[in-house]
Parts: C-alpha cells; structure tokens; sequence
C-alpha cells in the first residue's frame, strides 16, 4: 500500500479547492482517484461544506423516531446472521447480514428493514462466493444494537436491553421471522405408516432455528411462547442447538406470519 505524505495531501487539496477534477489531481499527483476522493470528502466535511444529511440522528441519542417493525426483523438478522465490524478503509462501522445469494427476496427484506431503521445512511450490497453481504453504514450502530462485543456470540452474554425488549414484545413475528431468516429454515420431513396393511409416505412441514448461543435460542422460545407456538428441542449427537416446530397448528402459524425463505 503506498502512503502519501503531508505535502503530497496539501498540493491535492489545494488544486481541488481551486476548482480542479479528481480525476486530473489523481493523474497530475500520481495519486489512487478513490485516495483523492477521500481527501475531498474530508477537507469538505471539516469545513461544513458537505451536502446532505451528513450527521444522521439517532433514535436511541436525538430521540429520532424508529420504526420498530423493521428493527424487530433487522434484530432478528443480526443476531443470526449479522457483525459489525470496523475497517481501517472507513471511519464508520457497518452492520453487515450474510444473505445467501439465492434468497433474493429476503435480501431484498434486509435491505428495506435496513433502509427503514436508518434512512439517511448508506446502505450497500457486496457480492462474495455463493451469498452478498448487505451493509449498512452508521456511527450509531452500537447504540441500536448493544450486543455487538468482540468475540463470537455464543461466547459471550446475549442479553436484550428494556427497550429492546419492549419492540420485540410489541412485534414478535418480525423478530421470530429475523431469526429464521438468518439461522432457521422451513423443510418438508417424511415418514412412513401403515394405511390398510400398506405401507405409504407420509410428509409433512416442518421449521428448524439452529444457533450455537444458549441466550439466542431462549430469546426465540421465548417469543415462540409469547405468539402460542409449540416447539421442542432437538439434539445432534450432545448439542441442543436445534429448535423445531412441528405440531400442524403452530407450523400453520409460522406459515401465516414467516413463511420459508425465498
């Protein structure tokens, strides 16, 4: 990675103050069009000559209203399929959901959910192998979402704050549909009966939710609770990592209000 000196920044800032393109300060400097870019931003922003919103409020510090029903689900997400992280590239974090690339329905989900909680942020996809990263870009990120912390979720408490709590109690199904949109799915099992001395498959739907976080997977049973949804626990080998919900009346539920992914 090359770096520029002082004196290299000053000459750039002082043509572009002049009126001069990135473009031709990049090819006359020898400098990357994105490091000028950046420079411009900055000089800019110092002086209070940034257009737009550039200092977005805050629902949890300016008291900007939040539209719950899209942080319900976008907390669902996170907390499956989510991480904010920080990059030396940018001076905001992001919150970046891992969308298999697939499910475009529920990128675009993620997405809106992600547009609605913070309107006035940039919100981006990055293609990768086999799924996109959609981002979202915001200095307020720990604010709304006070989980993040280093290391892997299930390492570490995964508790909701009351005001987070209270939205998950006034929208349960946007939070449970989160959830199975990040680390759940709706699969078709079978079995076999004896119908009139022959045997005949029998199939039928069934939701899965698998998370490693003992905290996470009380925090669905608990909503499943509280929206009258039978579920059980299920073990692979000696990991009771797999919640399922099996009985036709709450799989009828689920199907009403999340649905499989798409």
């Amino acid at each position: 990675m090359n770096f520029h000196g002082t004196e290299v920044r000053q000459k750039a800032l002082a043509l572009l103050r002049d009126g001069a393109q990135n473009a031709d300060v990049a090819r006359r400097l020898d400098v990357p069009l994105g490091t000028v870019g950046y420079w411009k931003h900055m000089d800019r922003s110092k002086r209070g000559e940034c257009p737009g919103k550039h200092d977005p409020k805050c629902p949890r510090c300016d008291g900007r209203d939040l539209s719950e029903p899209a942080y319900s689900y976008l907390l669902g997400l996170y907390l499956g399929d989510g991480h904010i992280s920080h990059y030396s590239a940018h001076r905001v974090p992001n919150l970046m959901i891992t969308c298999t690339e697939s499910w475009t329905g529920l990128m675009d989900s993620c997405e809106q959910a992600m547009r609605a909680v913070f309107p006035d942020n940039s919100v981006c996809r990055v293609r990768r192998t086999g799924c996109s990263n959609v981002k979202v870009y915001s200095k307020h990120l720990h604010c709304l979402f006070p989980q993040h912390g280093p290391g892997k979720k299930h390492e570490r408490p995964i508790v909701l704050e009351a005001w987070q709590q209270e939205i998950v109690d006034a929208h349960p199904w946007e939070f449970i549909r989160g959830l199975i949109h990040s680390d759940g799915c709706r699969i078709t099992n079978w079995t076999t009966r004896l119908v009139g001395g022959e045997r005949k498959r029998y199939e039928y739907p069934r939701y899965f939710f698998t998370n490693k976080s003992d905290d996470i997977r009380k925090l669905f049973t608990d909503t499943l609770d509280r929206v009258g949804v039978e579920w059980t626990t299920l073990a692979r080998g000696s990991d009771p990592f797999n919640i399922s919900v099996a009985r036709k009346a709450s799989v009828a539920l689920m199907d009403t209000h999340v649905g499989p992914k798409y």
